[in-house]
């Protein structure tokens, strides 16, 4: 694999691994940390989650764009300086309280968290600065491959970039669960202490190691910038294409939304949300290098038309978990039985979808705003963020509600009976853009072959 490929592009990869070790050993349990130490309720949660992740996808845009201006090497020092203040914000936050006697936990020995104090809304800041970090990443790393590679060998490269960012999701994942395991909910607490480290290793690997001989588009003036907006907006396939692998990500991003909760309600305490979850990356990292090389011939957008028609089985099959009776085989339930063999399917999506739309977005940017157009190709998760974590809030609080909320067991079963119609909806959200983006294909094609004709 290092055959073809400058140092930048592996120095490049290999941050965005430690990066991804830290973000999702935190995004995996965000909703709980939020929840369980600071007392939000379902729907706070998933609306403070789902802003989170949407500006992470939002801004891009425009830290990809100041990024081509002042370079990646600076981009890439400011972003690990803010993910690294954050992360460790998340963690000392709620102990500072504590100690500076705004907040009492009471008398025992177990951590109650925030639960009615208004001083938990000062985490909002403390989240910016892991949102405004992570844009400059999310537009810079995917761009430096664009920058680092060749037309020939770009869908490689993606393919590279991509199992590095899910070894990075997979390790992180892996951290919470044994964690939670020793320490209980403390243990969301105690993961940013790790997210701070990976970040701040990476803040030094690009210091020392980072430096790229492509350097087209930095010193660019704001007007500059300006045009470059207006000819990406007015590029009406892209615009097109976000809005329907927004369909995608929505259900892919309930990993995160919907999954931990859900599985430990209906499975019990004993459920493994960070295992579950990391059963994605693991296929993603076996599987995205093979799938990009067995269609390599074939067209981004046909490759990415079989993974949109995964996706919304995969929904279906999540379901099924709690459609079957609840019953335990070999240690394992059938909610979390049914959510992996989901999961596996949503990771061979995946690695039809990620790689080559990153590429075809790449494809399309001109020399010297990489930043800004890879940076707007995340533009999607900003909106399956808003819309699916929001969505996510609202399902939970209808189907599957906190157990704590209700007098007896058998009223919350009772309540939660139909948890698994919450999965029908992201099926159906699925499909629908699964048959649009088929759609967009078909209309695209014929374009493209009118044109050749009267050249």
């Amino acid at each position: 694999m290092k055959k073809g490929f400058t140092k930048a592009f592996w120095v490049s990869n290999t941050v965005e691994l430690f990066e991804r070790m830290a973000y999702y050993a935190v995004f995996i349990v965000l909703t709980l940390y939020l929840s369980n130490i600071l007392g939000f309720n379902d729907f706070e949660a998933s609306i403070i989650s789902g802003l989170f992740s949407g500006g992470l996808y939002l801004l891009p845009i425009f830290s990809g764009a100041y990024a081509d201006k002042i370079g990646f090497r600076k981009s890439m020092l400011t972003a690990f300086t803010l993910l690294t203040i954050g992360y460790f914000g998340l963690a000392i936050f709620p102990t500072l309280l504590e100690s500076t006697g705004l907040v009492s936990y009471g008398q025992t020995t177990t951590f109650n968290g925030l639960h009615n104090s208004a001083y938990r809304w000062v985490i909002v800041p403390v989240l910016l600065c892991i949102v405004v970090g992570g844009s400059f990443i999310k537009s810079v790393i995917s761009a430096s491959v664009a920058k680092e590679t060749t037309e020939a060998n770009r869908a490689k490269g993606y393919s590279i970039f991509y199992m590095m960012v899910n070894i990075g999701a997979f390790t992180g994942k892996t951290i919470i669960d044994p964690l939670r395991g020793i320490v209980g909910d403390e243990a969301y607490i105690f993961i940013n202490y790790f997210s701070g480290t990976m970040t701040l290793i990476a803040l030094i690997a690009v210091y020392f190691l980072y430096k790229s001989a492509e350097t087209a588009g930095e010193g660019k003036s704001m007007l500059d910038i300006w045009e470059g907006f207006k000819r990406l907006l007015s590029n009406w396939r892209l615009v097109v294409l976000i809005i329907i692998v927004t369909g995608f990500w929505m259900v892919q991003h309930q990993l995160y939304a919907t999954m931990p909760k859900y599985v430990i309600r209906l499975a019990g305490e004993a459920a493994r949300p960070g295992w579950i979850a990391n059963v994605n990356p693991l296929v993603v990292v076996c599987c995205v290098g093979f799938i990009t090389k067995l269609l390599s011939k074939r067209t981004a957008i046909t490759s990415m038309n079989i993974g949109m028609f995964l996706i919304p089985f995969s929904a279906i099959l999540m379901a099924c978990g709690n459609i079957l009776e609840n019953e335990v085989i070999a240690g394992v339930s059938n909610i979390t039985l049914m959510m992996i063999v989901g999961i596996v399917v949503q990771g061979l999506s995946e690695c039809f979808i990620s790689p080559r739309y990153l590429e075809y977005f790449s494809l399309q940017a001109p020399k010297g705003e990489e930043g800004m157009y890879l940076g707007f190709s995340h533009l999607h998760s900003f909106l399956s963020s808003i819309f699916g974590f929001g969505l996510a809030g609202w399902l939970l609080t209808k189907y599957c509600p906190d157990p704590a909320l209700f007098d007896s067991h058998e009223a919350w079963q009772a309540a939660s009976a139909n948890a698994h119609y919450i999965w029908f909806y992201f099926a159906a959200i699925g499909l629908i853009a699964a048959f649009a983006l088929l759609i967009f294909g078909k209309i695209t094609r014929g374009i493209d072959k009118k044109k050749e004709k009267l050249a």
